[in-house]
C-alpha cells in the first residue's frame, strides 16, 4: 500500500561492473522464495547475483564487446546476453559455462525467452530482424575426459525469421508474454506485436518518442492476485518520451494506461501489488516514485550518479532494482520488516 508520506530508503549498492549498466533483470522465483538477479554491462561481463542480497555470485567471461540485455531462463539453468560482439550467448548458471553462441552479422542489442520455456530463445538488434532459435535441436557435448563443455556455435540461417521486413529500426527490447503464440518488440517509436505461427505482425502502436524500456512486469503465482494491478497477469510497461505506457490481458495487447510526467523517463518498473510506478528521469540520475491511481509522486530516490537506463522488480516484489550509467546496480526495499539484508522497519527503511 503506498503511503502518502515519504519514505526515508537506504538502498543496498552492488559494485563491481566498471562501465555502464543498460540492464538487469531477476529470475522466477525458486523454491524456498530464493531467485537471482542477472546484470549487462558495456563491460561485456554480465554478473549473476544473489536476487534478495545483492551477493556476487559469478561472471560470464566471453564476450569481446559491451553487453546490452541479460535475462535468466524461467527454470534459471540458463543464462542467455546479447552483445556489441555481434553475438548472443547462452551460459550455464550454476558453472558459468558457455552452452551456445547465436552467431548474428550485427549488434545484438535484445534477447527473450518465453515466459515458460527454457529451450526456445528471441533475439533482435541492429539488423532490424526479430529471430527465434530453438536451443533444444542440438544439445553440447560434455568431454568424458576432462568434463568440459564444447559449446554450439547457431548461425542465423538456422533461426525462424518472425515479421520479415516489420523493422524500420533496431529492435531495442523482445517481450515473450504468456500467450507462447505473441512475441512484442520495441524499435523506434514502435511497438509491434507478432503472431509466431503466422510469423506476421498483428499489431502497431506508435509511441510519442523513442522507446528506452520496455518490460513485462509479474509477481510470482503465490505472490499475485486479482486485486493486482493487470488482474494478476502480467503487464508490459514501456517508457517513451515523458510518458508510461503499460498493457495487460491474456495476449498483452489490452492498453490499461497511460501516464504522462513533467519529465523525460529513461526506464519504469511496476510495483503490481503496491500500485506504484518508479521511473528513471531523463535527463537527470534520480528514481521518482509515482503513485498509479492519481498519478501523484510519492518519493523520490537518489544515490545514483548517472541515468538509471533500467528498474526491475524482484518477483516476491518485496524490493526492486535499479542499474545506472554510473557502473552500480542499487536495490531498494519495497516491503515492511525484516528482508534480505534490511534488518526491519517500514517498507523502504534502512539496513539499521
Amino acid at each position: 500500500m503506498a503511503d502518502s508520506a515519504p519514505r526515508q530508503y537506504v538502498p543496498l549498492t552492488c559494485h563491481g561492473h566498471s562501465r555502464p549498466v543498460p540492464h538487469l533483470s531477476f529470475s522466477p522465483l525458486e523454491k524456498d522464495d530464493v531467485y537471482y538477479m542477472i546484470s549487462a554491462c558495456k563491460d561485456g561481463n554480465p554478473m549473476l547475483r544473489d536476487g534478495q542480497t545483492g551477493d556476487w555470485i559469478g561472471t560470464f567471461l566471453g564476450h569481446k564487446g559491451a553487453v546490452w540485455q541479460a535475462r535468466l531462463s524461467p527454470d534459471a539453468l540458463t543464462a542467455a546476453t546479447a552483445s556489441a560482439d555481434f553475438t548472443a550467448k547462452v551460459w550455464d548458471t550454476h558453472s558459468g559455462e558457455l552452452l551456445y553462441v547465436l552467431q548474428h552479422d550485427h549488434i545484438v542489442r535484445a534477447i527473450a525467452y518465453p515466459f515458460d520455456n527454457s529451450g526456445m530463445l528471441a533475439t533482435g538488434g541492429f539488423e532490424k530482424k526479430l529471430r527465434i532459435f530453438d536451443l533444444q535441436e542440438q544439445k553440447p557435448a560434455t568431454s568424458p575426459t576432462s568434463g568440459l563443455i564444447t559449446p554450439i556455435t547457431i548461425e542465423t540461417s538456422r533461426a525462424f525469421e518472425i515479421g520479415e521486413g516489420a523493422h524500420k529500426d533496431a529492435i531495442k527490447f523482445i517481450v515473450w508474454g504468456i500467450d507462447p503464440n505473441i512475441i512484442i518488440t520495441a524499435s523506434g517509436d514502435t511497438l509491434r506485436w507478432f503472431d509466431l505461427p503466422s510469423r506476421r505482425c498483428v499489431r502497431e502502436a506508435k509511441l510519442e518518442a523513442e522507446i528506452k524500456s520496455c518490460e513485462l512486469v509479474y509477481l510470482a503465482p503465490a505472490y499475485s492476485s486479482p486485486s493486482d494491478i493487470g488482474g494478476g497477469l502480467p503487464v508490459l510497461a514501456v517508457a517513451a518520451g515523458k510518458t508510461a505506457c503499460f498493457w495487460g490481458g491474456k495476449r498483452t495487447e489490452d492498453e490499461l494506461k497511460r501516464i504522462t510526467l513533467p519529465h523525460g523517463i529513461a526506464s519504469v518498473g511496476l510495483d503490481l501489488k503496491g500500485r506504484k510506478l518508479v521511473v528513471g528521469e531523463e535527463p537527470g540520475t534520480w528514481a521518482r516514485v509515482y503513485n498509479w491511481d492519481d498519478c501523484k509522486e510519492i518519493d523520490v530516490h537518489k544515490g545514483h550518479h548517472g541515468p538509471i537506463w533500467s528498474i526491475a522488480f524482484s518477483p516476491d516484489g518485496n524490493l526492486y532494482a535499479t542499474g545506472s550509467e554510473d557502473g552500480t546496480i542499487k536495490m531498494w526495499k519495497n516491503c515492511d520488516g525484516f528482508y534480505g539484508l534490511w534488518r526491519g522497519g517500514s517498507g523502504g527503511s534502512g539496513t539499521d
